[in-house]
């Protein structure tokens, strides 16, 4: 006898089970993250369904979307049963998730706190490989009047020009200002040379009568507030 051939494409399912309409009937938040990415992907193999797919992708990056967006199409091509369309159509929709985080960082213009200025930071270094150095120029009502990229690698006295810095905040009319960098490995805790960079533009600044207010360490999931740690 002939062994029948079980079709796992989404349009075979059962309608509770389809995901495309679950988004449409139920709304999109109600998916799991493999329900959306089977929906990208579209269909699954002879032997595992969409869904399965997606989950076994999830299950190689801990379930962390923020891992999946990092690996290129040819990673993605290395699961069994994605090819170059599908690899390509999950790399496309995650970027436009990144620039999406990203693009909502600008809606928030008043700072009133750390996690004000981490909103606004974190889409800008927060998932880099490298160390970037960043400002926030404030004005009088702690509204951020400019965002600039100081320097890229390591943090160290040569790489921040201090000069630069004031001379900006003066041009801008800024009254304070906010630091901020990441550390790609993880760590939050503040080496010697970030304590040193902060301790240098903080005494110029007060010259000035320019404020720092803070100075933030970001990484992929948190940062770490030299101003709500009493570092300053």
């Amino acid at each position: 006898m002939q062994e029948k051939t079980v079709s796992f494409s989404i349009k075979n399912w059962a309608e509770d089970d389809k995901p495309r309409e679950k988004l449409v009937n139920k709304g999109r938040t109600v998916l799991s993250d493999a329900e959306l990415i089977a929906i990208l992907i579209g269909s699954g193999s002879k032997r595992e369904s969409a869904v399965g797919l997606s989950k076994r992708i999830l299950a190689a990056v801990n379930h962390n979307l923020n891992e999946l967006g990092k690996l290129s199409v040819n990673q993605l091509k290395q699961f069994e049963g994605i090819g170059n369309a599908k690899a390509v159509t999950i790399a496309a929709a995650l970027e436009v998730g990144r620039r999406r985080r990203k693009e909502e960082g600008y809606y928030v213009s008043k700072v009133n706190g750390s996690k004000d200025a981490f909103e606004i930071l974190h889409p800008l270094m927060g998932e880099l490989e490298h160390e970037e150095f960043w400002i926030l120029y404030l004005n009088n009502s702690n509204k951020v009047v400019h965002k600039a990229l100081l320097s890229k690698g390591g943090i160290t006295g040569t790489l921040v020009d201090v000069r630069l810095v004031l001379k900006q905040a003066l041009e801008l009319g800024a009254v304070a200002i906010i630091l901020a960098h990441n550390h790609p490995s993880g760590g939050l805790k503040p080496s010697a040379a970030d304590k040193h960079i902060t301790k240098k533009l903080k005494m110029a600044s007060e010259a000035l009568d320019i404020k720092v207010l803070d100075h933030l360490i970001l990484t992929q999931y948190g940062y770490l507030s030299f101003a709500d740690e009493g570092l300053l």
